[in-house]
C-alpha cells in the first residue's frame, strides 16, 4: 500500500504540474490580475454607509487616458459626520483629503504605489500619513492661562481621539482597479487646510505594461 501511495502522489504532483504548463502565460498573468483585483471590487462594500459619489460628479475632476480623479478636504463637522461619526479629526490636527477615482479606461490600473502629497499655494508639499499611523499624531497643544499652576495635575491619560477604526476603514486602501470600477478614500495629513492648496497624486500604473501615468495635481478649493 505505501508503494501504491507514494506512485499517486508522484502522478498527481506530475498532473498538476502539466496542468500549469498547458495555462498560457499570459491566461495565468490575467488570473494573478484577478485575485488582485477582487479586494478592489469590495471597496464600496467596505465603505457601506459613506457614498460620496464619483469622481465624475465633482467640479475638480480631473481626466487622463479614461480615468477620472477628483479630490475634497474635509474640515467642517457636516462634512467629517457621514464619514467618521462624531469624530472630526481636522479638530485634533489631521486634515483628511476624500481620494476619488474612476477607472474609464480598457486596462485594469495598478494602485499599491500611489503617492498623495498635499501641496500648498507657495508650493510647500506634506506628504500624507498612513492611515494606520494617524493614531500616534497627537493635536498641538494649547498654550496654559496666565495664573496656573506650573505643576501638572495628575490626572489619567485620555485615550488619544485619532486612535479610532473610522480613520483606518476610510483610508484609500484599493491596490487594484478594473476597467468600469470605482474607488474612493482618505489620505491624512497633518496641519492646516490652506487656500489654494492641491492635492498632487502619483504612482498609478497600468497593471499589464506597468506604464505609469502622468501625475494627477487636484484643486481642493473647488471641491462640492
Amino acid at each position: 500500500m505505501a508503494g501504491t501511495s507514494g506512485c499517486l502522489c508522484t502522478s498527481l504532483k506530475q498532473g498538476n504540474s502539466a496542468t500549469m504548463e498547458s495555462i498560457p502565460r499570459m491566461t495565468r498573468r490575467a488570473l494573478s490580475l484577478l485575485l488582485l483585483t477582487a479586494p478592489a471590487a469590495l471597496t464600496q462594500d467596505k465603505k457601506e454607509g459613506f457614498r460620496p459619489g464619483l469622481a465624475s460628479s465633482y467640479p475638480n475632476v480631473q481626466k487622463q487616458n479614461g480615468v477620472l480623479v477628483a479630490a475634497a478636504a474635509y474640515t467642517t463637522e457636516a462634512q467629517t459626520k457621514d464619514a467618521f461619526g462624531k469624530l472630526n479629526p481636522y479638530e485634533h490636527g489631521v486634515l483628511p483629503v476624500l481620494f476619488l477615482i474612476e477607472n474609464n479606461s480598457a486596462q485594469t490600473l495598478r494602485l499599491e504605489f500611489i503617492k498623495a502629497q498635499y501641496v500648498s499655494a507657495d508650493r510647500q508639499k506634506v506628504d500624507s500619513i498612513p492611515a494606520i499611523e494617524v493614531r500616534y499624531l497627537r493635536a498641538p497643544q494649547r498654550p496654559k492661562m496666565p495664573g496656573t499652576s506650573p505643576l501638572p495635575i495628575p490626572r489619567r491619560k485620555a485615550k488619544n481621539p485619532l486612535d479610532a477604526l473610522e480613520i483606518v476603514s476610510r483610508g484609500f486602501s484599493a491596490k487594484m482597479l478594473p476597467p468600469k470600477d470605482s474607488a474612493n478614500g482618505f489620505f491624512y495629513f497633518q496641519g492646516e487646510h490652506q487656500p489654494g492648496a492641491v492635492l498632487y497624486v502619483t504612482g498609478l500604473q497600468e497593471a499589464a505594461s506597468g506604464k505609469e501615468l502622468f501625475y494627477f495635481e487636484i484643486p481642493l478649493d473647488l471641491a462640492k
